[in-house]
């Protein structure tokens, strides 16, 4: 058999059960895109199935770009060894030296039970009662809570319970994604300290008592020869994905991230014990209230879980291995409750690395921009194991659509924070908003901001910055003078054009940059350029026109030509005057973008992905300002009600950008895409959004309809003769 045919088959192994087709029904003339409507996901993990198994490296972007299985396999065949006919036999895998055999599982029957019995509390759902739609097959749970001094019933789903054994789990090989990174699992209870890997001490199921007697668990890994004659500070990852993943899966499989880059012993989105002590930290892998074994509730970001973060970390402080300083650690979930901990000021926390966090979830997430987008949070509830109930935030948001005490409770008070922070911030993600804007209403004298272009996951283990990151912790949980304090305030990367930036890293004294220049570029929709494109101007447009699209299928662009190297770092926002033809609302999605000289779209990478460029998102019946909130650059929706469209009512909105970093050459177009829906294709993670569109959305233009975008443009530093410095 020829390397080719190998190949073939192997893709043909790992496809079949992707595309849901018999091995029969696929060949080498297989189509991706015609035949078997292979997603990017797919291709994903198509190749990372064949790194594994050939032990060689595939670029993920060439093999996409191939049409037919034969041809990504002739492809595969340029990286493995021309002497031999079948690629080599994959390398087999070591088990970690002196490593403690796993303990057998231990019986349900020793397994904590939980603070309660929640089938004494489950009720039957009237949505009209209760103000929800239950999920199908979910259990409900409905109690009366306090939220900042207001009394609201509160909604909890029973979370999936624990079980016996999971011994035959694998969550490496499961066709989903997320759930390969380990989300929810939770392994058998097993109280015991063992050597977890060399030089790596585990204590496993440590008991933690709350100030309420509520009983929480951790796994805490530390160095083999911490103790009261070496003491060690304390990393705490805090979130209710599961302590203990690498015990439902052979290996990790984290997107962005290749195989073995991570052990075993770290949690999702969480340090990793295997890097950070043999730094000379410990690391706690928590299991909050309510997931795992731990008692009572998940309360996803409430006081509740704040009180709880603050007594977790005065518990670990006092530790006989442990120096007295804690640390917290974690990107995306795990770096958003970092904020609200902080905000409690535990007088043991020394610092907080929270890489990448929506920190409103009202407005960033269920409700950005107005417009409901409930699913990925049903699948974030879904993934929670635990002995008790999940705050449902699916059922809350249907029951609660307008901010009230429970949405503002989840929101941390960053004027308390006073600690020192190192900030990230993806401009490839959603949690990008919330992360600037901690930064910057964070009152500490002590913080820092990377903004960069690349995914959560890749870049938080990627060695540069795990490197940055230990000077940080090293300056403050181990008060070694490093010099850290010389690393600039804020760091940017400015992006150019698919996988390449401009510049990388650059130094800035603070978020917006101090060099921001506010512009404003005016729609002009009697000016047609081309198809759906329409013309933007430096100065407004002086006839009134009006460009319309279908507001559930069309969409419109207005693009600017730079007659300069220009570039954009900070917030943009869009004020434009809005008609809805056939209904009393719209919902309406931004991409800005760049286009080249001729309009052909420049997108940039992101997991190897084109990413489609800076967005923002209105709902028009919410387009009412937080008046304290919103700033001239950075408007922020009110959402304490609706405001409908009467028939024809023109009206005017202001949509909030996602601060981005992206430099145009001379000649190239800056190009603002406006439609009813995402436009986007191919990404793993579950986004949507409950959109109300009917009938055609109207976009008015010139004379006393100045609809425009306003772009930090960046103002250049120096600027002696050819010579242009940012």
């Amino acid at each position: 058999m020829s390397q080719k045919e190998k190949v073939v088959d192997l893709i043909i192994e790992r496809g079949s059960r992707l595309w849901g087709k018999a091995a029969s029904e696929l060949s080498a003339d297989t189509r991706f895109a015609e035949d078997v409507n292979a997603k990017s996901v797919h291709i994903s993990q198509i190749t990372t199935f064949l790194e594994d198994e050939l032990d060689i490296e595939v670029p993920y972007m060439q093999f996409r770009r191939r049409k037919t299985i034969g041809e990504a396999a002739e492809y595969v065949c340029e990286f493995l060894d021309e002497e031999d006919d079948e690629p080599a036999a994959p390398a087999a895998k070591a088990a970690p030296a002196a490593a403690e055999p796993a303990a057998k599982t231990v019986a349900a029957a020793n397994a904590p039970k939980g603070s309660y019995n929640t089938d004494d509390f489950v009720v039957e759902i009237d949505p009209e009662r209760d103000g929800f739609k239950p999920s199908p097959g979910v259990q409900y749970m409905i109690k009366k809570e306090v939220f900042q001094g207001e009394e609201l019933e509160a909604v909890y789903r029973v979370a999936r319970k624990p079980v016996a054994s999971q011994e035959e789990v694998d969550l490496a090989n499961s066709e989903d994604p997320m759930a390969r990174m380990g989300q929810g699992f939770c392994p058998a209870f097993n109280q015991r300290s063992y050597i977890a890997a060399p030089g790596i001490v585990c204590d496993q199921d440590v008991a933690v008592t709350m100030r309420d007697g509520t009983t929480i668990y951790a796994d805490i890994y530390r160095p083999e020869d911490s103790g009261p004659q070496n003491r060690v500070p304390i990393i705490v990852s805090w979130s209710w994905f599961g302590k203990r993943p690498g015990d439902g899966m052979s290996e990790w499989q984290i997107m962005g991230v290749p195989p073995q880059t991570v052990s075993n012993m770290a949690k999702f989105e969480s340090p990793d014990p295997a890097y950070w002590c043999h730094q000379g930290y410990a690391v706690a892998n928590v299991d909050v209230r309510g997931s795992g074994h731990s008692e009572g509730d998940v309360h996803m970001f409430t006081h509740q879980d704040r009180e709880d973060g603050y007594d977790f970390v005065e518990w670990a402080a006092v530790q006989p291995w442990c120096n007295g300083k804690v640390g917290m650690s974690g990107n995306s979930g795990v770096a958003m409750h970092q904020w609200g901990i902080a905000a409690e000021q535990p007088p043991h926390l020394a610092c907080i690395a929270p890489w990448e966090c929506t920190t409103d979830l009202f407005r960033e997430s269920l409700f950005e921009g107005g417009i409901p987008a409930l699913s990925f949070n049903e699948f974030i509830a879904a993934q929670v194991t635990g002995t008790g109930g999940v705050d449902d935030q699916i059922a809350m948001a249907q029951k609660y659509p307008f901010m009230n005490a429970y949405w503002r409770d989840k929101i941390p008070n960053f004027s308390k924070v006073t600690v020192p922070v190192y900030q990230t911030a993806g401009m490839s993600h959603f949690h990008l908003l919330g992360s600037v804007k901690a930064f910057r209403l964070c009152k500490s004298r002590r913080k820092w901001l990377r903004i960069h272009r690349d995914f959560e996951w890749p870049d938080t283990y990627e060695p540069a910055n795990l490197e940055d990151l230990k000077l940080f912790y090293d300056r403050y949980l181990k008060d070694i003078h490093n010099g850290w304090e010389m690393t600039p305030r804020v760091r940017v990367d400015v992006m150019d054009a698919y996988d390449e930036d401009y510049c990388k890293g650059r130094g800035e004294t603070n978020f917006p940059l101090e060099n921001t220049e506010y512009r404003r570029y005016y729609f002009d929709a009697s000016t047609h350029i081309d198809g759906d494109v329409y013309a933007m101007s430096e100065t407004p447009a002086a006839v009134e026109s009006a460009v319309s699209y279908d507001g559930n299928t069309g969409q419109v662009e207005f693009d600017l030509q730079f007659n300069e190297d220009t570039e954009l770092t900070g917030y943009a926002k869009i004020h434009m005057f809005v008609e809805a033809d056939g209904h009393d609302d719209m919902d309406i999605f931004i991409n800005v973008q760049k286009a080249d000289a001729e309009g052909n779209w420049i997108p940039w990478f992101t997991l190897n992905e084109p990413h489609p460029g800076a967005w923002g998102k209105c709902r028009v019946s919410r387009r009412e300002l937080d008046e304290k909130l919103s700033t001239d650059f950075n408007p922020i929706l009110k959402q304490e009600r609706e405001l409908k469209l009467a028939k024809g009512e023109i009206v005017p909105v202001d949509i909030a950008i996602a601060p981005s970093a992206r430099f145009w050459h001379k000649g190239e177009k800056l190009r603002v895409q406006i439609s009813g829906r995402y436009i986007r294709e191919g990404w793993f993670e579950p986004l949507a959004w409950d959109q109300d569109n009917r009938g055609n959305h109207i976009i008015h233009t010139g004379g006393q309809y100045e609809s425009y975008i306003q772009v930090p443009y960046i103002v250049p530093k120096h600027k002696p003769g050819e010579f242009v410095s940012r």
